[in-house]
């Protein structure tokens, strides 16, 4: 095996289906953290100093010069992708994979969002509504003094679907395609949107291709969450297969974005419950459809059981990583 295998499939589906392992069980550690920071603190950096160096002059050339960005943060994300890989692969096959896949693991964040959802629920129980805003401002963007204790439930759930998707289904997918460099450069893209996507007047132009890049790298990771969240609920004791697949097909295309509809009406269905619809975010009411039919009143409870459905939805992620490894290499 040469290195370059370490960055095609079916080595790429083994690597994912080993960092999925390995993140699950010790996430990304707070001491490793401090020591050298994260990946994607390192791509924050380099998209600073891209906006800084860049955004300027009027929308037109703020538009060229956000694509110019975008076109150098992929490529800076790809050139240290495929060294790493190199890099590792020195080690021989066996070390190859295993270092990747290690490096790899720093990108999904399923024990995290998987704590940081938990954390909203208990909060909520111990210390009543003001420590459920409390813990889901550290998940959600919107306004949590405007939540009641059903908005900060629908919010925990809502952060929950939408980052299964953008914060694990869609690494694990590029990762599965394209090893530590499919990885690194989704995580670029995704880093970008979050920093300069957003339509305030210094982005609206400078971050338009990012944005609408984030779009499309996400496009087929919201569909492949939302059925791994509907074979979920088929085996988890108090969801709803069939409510998750109607709210689905009824819902997902009428949010206002074009891939978070999918994840989060495929949990509202699941759940019975009514997810989005009109939200606070800076003082300001968005508008937006609601997902699912069900009961607006959320509770810790609807928070556990999502999480039951996530936790379920993760293991099936990691099965179907390791049965296309094993049919693509036999």
């Amino acid at each position: 095996m040469s290195w370059t295998a370490l960055a095609h499939p079916p080595d790429t589906l083994i690597i994912l289906a080993l960092a999925l392992v390995i993140e699950a069980a010790a996430g990304y550690p707070d001491a490793l953290y401090r020591a050298l920071g994260h990946p994607v603190t390192w791509i924050g950096r380099l998209i600073a100093a891209l906006d800084r160096g860049l955004n300027r002059g009027e929308t037109g050339a703020r538009r060229l010069k956000g694509v110019l960005a975008l076109v150098i943060l992929l490529a800076s994300a790809a050139g240290a992708g495929l060294a790493l890989t190199a890099l590792a692969g020195l080690g021989g096959p066996v070390l190859g994979l295993v270092l990747v896949a290690l490096l790899c693991a720093s990108l999904p964040a399923q024990r995290s969002l998987d704590q940081h959802v938990a954390r909203v629920a208990a909060a909520l129980r111990r210390d009543g509504l003001p420590g459920g805003r409390r813990a889901v401002s550290m998940i959600v963007g919107r306004d949590p003094e405007t939540l009641d204790e059903a908005g900060v439930c629908r919010a925990a759930i809502e952060s929950l679907a939408e980052n299964f998707s953008d914060g694990i289904v869609a690494p694990a997918f590029w990762i599965g395609l394209g090893g530590l460099p499919g990885g690194l450069i989704y995580k670029a893209v995704n880093t970008a949107d979050s920093m300069i996507g957003h339509r305030t007047p210094r982005h609206a132009a400078f971050g338009w291709a990012a944005a609408r890049f984030d779009d499309l790298v996400n496009l087929p990771a919201s569909r492949l969450t939302a059925l791994l969240i509907l074979a979920a609920a088929r085996l988890t004791r108090g969801a709803s297969a069939r409510g998750a697949w109607e709210a689905v097909r009824r819902d997902a295309n009428h949010h206002r974005s074009p891939n978070a509809g999918w994840p989060e009406a495929a949990m509202a269905g699941a759940l019975g419950l009514r997810l989005a619809g009109p939200r606070v975010y800076g003082g300001e009411c968005v508008a937006d459809a609601w997902m699912g039919d069900g009961r607006a009143e959320a509770t810790p409870a609807d928070i556990e059981r999502a999480i039951r459905v996530y936790r379920t939805a993760c293991a099936l992620l990691f099965g179907l990583a390791a049965v296309l490894a094993t049919l693509l290499a036999a």
